[in-house]
């Protein structure tokens, strides 16, 4: 009996318990042969045609058929031999059929092919129990392969894979080159799905080699260059993946998979599509994977005609049309793209609608709002078709289900969660982290953030979404810088390992969600610290990311820049068009917002898919709201229905009554708000109106509208305000000091005046009368000196800003400490003469303020940009942007 020295692989020597699930065998029988010397076995014509029969099954996949031959011949009195066993275990593995596949070992001794082991049977076990069993059923079989050959190390590398165990198979093909076997292709694909499932700097080093080591043996085979592919890809280097695919002639459809797949999941969508046309000019025909790899590029380009393209070619193909695989893809791309009932349409036409195909219309309804049919297609799913959530079904409901007007404790779908044991998956945590900021509950949010064990990308994009969100854009910027600074810790144990740790990396949804908070901010540096950060990372190209520095720009009062980023976007969508006629209209001007609004209209009837929205005419109205253009607002509201389709929403209305009252046309707003559909919600209507009144002294509608906003709205403080604000400065006292009784009585607290201005790292935010800063004192000081010296220039103070019934020095002291005056004054005394001034308000600006800006610009010859709430005023050498109509 030959010494067996057991391997460093095996069981005894990693930390691994595997069960002792192998069949316990009797002593392994011989076959009957004759007691003199013994003579060869004579196989009969019988024999060699049932195994020939098994074989060629086998070879062709057949597996069901080629176990039933198996049956049959065992069955006829044939005994199996050294080649039926492989095929049959082949057969086994092939339909993962584990009980079977121990019975079929069991015959391999009952035969006589245990103790006289054959090495091609122990490589097919191997294999058979990697794919059917546990990894210490594969040690065990392994370790009893007395005389290893290639494909023994071959086969205990692939299950190594199999089981994710990526160290201890890097670790095996070391063992295998130190006992002397050259490795193959097959080996070398292994090695390199290894490496890519490695951390990536560990992966990168190690896959080189793997490279290197094909190079040197020559192993230019398709499949191997596509596993390097594939390998660079998921580490990160698509360009070195690209290099792999443009340098070997023998691409096959998997080679293309791979690449348009990998632009994909990188977002590199334009090459994705690309490389889809390259694909199909070279002669490859696209399958289910393809179309299911570059409809995504569709949906995140917004390019629904190349999407509907694409399901035009997946028609001519039953089985790939049929795919549900390729159904969710479309689905998604439909919904993406705004289509949500074409969506439904591809749903309803699949037949066979697995779990992603149920979650893809799902999701499509939850992302487009449409709440109320995506909880209960979501019953549907579990009820009628009798299928669990998973977790993306769940990360899908989640935000459906709290947006839902009709369901009071939100919080109940947390309960659910936990009820199907998803509370602790990651996918599902992102959604309630979303959920509860949602809900204004940004403590429960950060809680279960600071809980998780495993966070991703998204993790960091929805809790810096959630920041924002709640109005705490300064938070989500600190989230932003702490992200990149988080490192994660390499786990490889190999020979090169140093600590050198990879912070996560801001994606182009960090950038969208990230760049409004600098736009609420007007933090111009950081947004342009982002935007360059888009620039070197490719992403400034993308639609969404340029959409967003579009707003972002424009917000900080940038409309050059924001105009430029535009022109020079690749691809533009509504919303770009939508953010660049918004931006006009609040820089107050209106003519360019219109003439922005031709061309749009003009792309689209060229053939282009940019069609106005209901948003476009909101922003439109807007715009000729701020600059007087009452006679062009009102020609845009009575033909929005005739030649672009869209009805007239409560929204609109409420900017035109806006639009009349603003030009002081107080009555004829009135008669718009009347005349509004029964049914539509007023509460904007009568706010436009309540604010113009203020702005023309107009006490009788404006007592009218503030009742009515009063019995809708009655814990809204901007609408006593308002109404307190017309008796104060009509010099009605007492009603308005009965109006802040009643404020105070129903509990509503006013919102206070808050300005802010971008200095070095910081936004520095000012209340009105604030002493809290550390400059104050210096602040209040040099304003009272500005003060005295604006007067000398003409300047009178406006005290009728001042709505409290006191002395007027009273008054004007009041005036100097208003929260843009603080702003303005800490802009003049921390930065370089002719720096320009930006400064953001929370409220209206007053009287005042926008007179004493003009005095300032003049006397400190700085350029001033002021955002308010409704827009912006560039104050220079005196005048303002807005010609005093605001």
């Amino acid at each position: 009996m030959s010494t067996y020295t057991q391997h460093p692989l095996s069981p005894i020597s990693l930390p691994f318990s595997p069960s002792p699930s192998l069949p316990s065998h009797q002593q392994p029988t011989k076959p009957p042969i004759s007691s003199s010397s013994p003579k060869p076995i004579s196989i009969s014509h019988s024999q060699a045609s049932w195994i020939e029969s098994l074989r060629s099954k086998s070879r062709s996949n057949l597996f069901r058929e080629a176990i039933s031959t198996y049956i049959e011949m065992i069955g006829s009195g044939v005994s199996p031999d050294n080649f039926a066993f492989p095929a049959v275990l082949k057969a086994v593995a092939g339909i993962q059929e584990l009980y079977l596949g121990k019975q079929i070992h069991a015959h391999v001794f009952k035969f006589g092919y245990g103790s006289f082991s054959s090495v091609t049977i122990d490589n097919t076990l191997v294999n058979m129990y990697s794919k059917c069993g546990g990894l210490g059923d594969v040690y065990k079989v392994f370790d009893r392969i007395t005389e290893r050959d290639q494909v023994s190390w071959n086969s205990i590398i692939s299950a190594l894979c199999r089981f994710e165990e990526w160290e201890v198979a890097i670790k095996a093909f070391r063992l295998m080159l130190m006992e002397g076997f050259e490795p193959s292709s097959f080996t070398l694909v292994s090695m390199a799905l290894a490496c890519s499932n490695l951390r990536k700097r560990d992966g990168l080093w190690l896959g080189k080699q793997i490279h290197g080591c094909c190079f040197r043996k020559g192993h230019w085979k398709t499949f191997s260059n596509n596993a390097l592919m594939a390998m660079y890809a998921k580490l990160g280097r698509l360009d070195d993946a690209k290099s792999l695919l443009v340098m070997f002639e023998d691409r096959d459809l998997v080679t293309w998979n791979s690449m348009i797949s990998s632009f994909s999941q990188n977002e590199r969508f334009m090459e994705a599509l690309m490389f889809l046309r390259l694909m199909v000019l070279e002669g490859v025909k696209p399958d289910g994977v393809t179309f299911a790899s570059v409809l995504p590029a569709c949906s995140h380009l917004d390019l629904l005609r190349t999407g509907k393209e694409i399901h035009a070619y997946a028609l001519r193909t039953d089985d790939v049309i049929e795919n549900s695989f390729v159904g969710s893809a479309l689905v998604d791309m439909y919904c993406n793209c705004g289509q949500v009932e074409s969506g439904r349409l591809v749903f309803d036409g699949v037949l066979d609608r697995k779990i992603g195909l149920w979650n893809a219309m799902i999701t499509g309804y939850a992302q487009s709002e449409h709440d109320e049919k995506a909880l209960m297609l979501f019953i549907e799913m579990e009820a009628a078709a009798g299928l669990y959530s998973n977790a993306t079904t769940m990360s899908s409901i989640v935000p459906a289900y709290v947006r839902c007007e009709g369901i009071s404790r939100k919080e109940g779908i947390h309960g659910y969660v936990i009820k199907r044991g998803l509370e602790t998956n990651r996918y599902v945590q992102n959604a309630l982290i979303d959920m509860y900021s949602r809900m204004g509950d940004i403590k429960t949010s950060k809680r279960i953030f600071d809980s998780m064990e495993d966070r991703d990308i998204v993790s960091w994009n929805t809790i810096i979404t959630s920041y924002v969100i709640c109005g705490r854009s300064s938070d989500a910027l600190l989230l932003l810088h702490e992200m990149q600074r988080i490192e994660e810790k390499s786990t490889y144990d190999g020979d090169y390992n140093d600590e050198k740790q990879a912070p996560f990396k801001p994606n182009s949804i960090t950038l969208m969600t990230v760049l409004p908070g600098c736009a609420s901010l007007s933090a111009l540096a950081k947004g342009k610290e982002i935007h360059a950060y888009a620039i070197r990372n490719l992403l400034a190209s993308q639609v969404t990311v340029g959409s967003a520095l579009v707003d972002m720009y424009a917000k900080c009062g940038c409309l050059n820049l924001a105009r430029r980023v535009f022109d020079q976007m690749p691809i533009r969508n509504v919303i770009t068009w939508n953010v660049i006629i918004m931006a006009y209209g609040m820089h107050g001007k209106g003519k360019e917002s219109l003439e922005l609004f031709e061309d749009m209209v003009a792309e689209g009837a060229k053939g282009g898919e940019v069609k106005p929205t209901e948003v476009t005419f909101i922003a439109l109205f807007a715009a000729c709201s701020h600059s007087g253009m009452v006679d062009e607002g009102l020609s845009l509201f009575h033909r929005m229905k005739n030649e672009h389709g869209i009805e007239p929403a409560p929204d609109h209305y409420a900017c035109i009554v806006d639009l009349v009252g603003r030009a002081g046309k107080v009555e004829e707003a009135y008669g718009l708000v009347n005349t509004m559909p029964s049914g539509f919600d007023k509460v904007g209507a009568w706010s436009s109106l309540l604010g113009a009144c203020r702005i023309h002294h107009n006490i009788e509608i404006g007592e009218i509208a503030a009742e009515n906003l009063l019995q809708l709205q009655p814990d809204v403080a901007s609408h006593y305000v308002l109404l307190s604000n017309i008796y104060s400065s009509a010099g009605l006292w007492d009603k308005a000091m009965n109006l802040r009784r009643r404020m105070k009585a129903m509990g509503v607290k006013k919102e206070p005046g808050c300005s802010w201005i971008e200095y070095g790292d910081e936004v520095h935010k000012f209340l009105a009368g604030d002493l809290s800063h550390p400059q104050s004192e210096k602040l209040h000081d040099f304003l009272e000196t500005l003060s005295e010296r604006l007067k000398k220039e003409g300047y009178v103070p406006d005290t009728a800003c001042v709505l409290h019934d006191i002395d007027e020095e009273e008054k004007e002291t009041i005036l100097c400490g208003h929260s843009e005056k603080l702003a303005i004054a800490f802009g003049i005394l921390n930065t370089p003469p002719g720096t320009t001034i930006r400064v953001a308000k929370n409220l209206r600006v007053c009287n005042d303020c926008h007179t004493a800006s003009k005095f300032i610009s003049k006397i400190e010859d700085r350029e001033i940009i002021l955002r308010d709430a409704r827009r912006f005023h560039h104050f220079k050498d005196g005048t303002c942007s807005c010609g005093d109509y605001w």
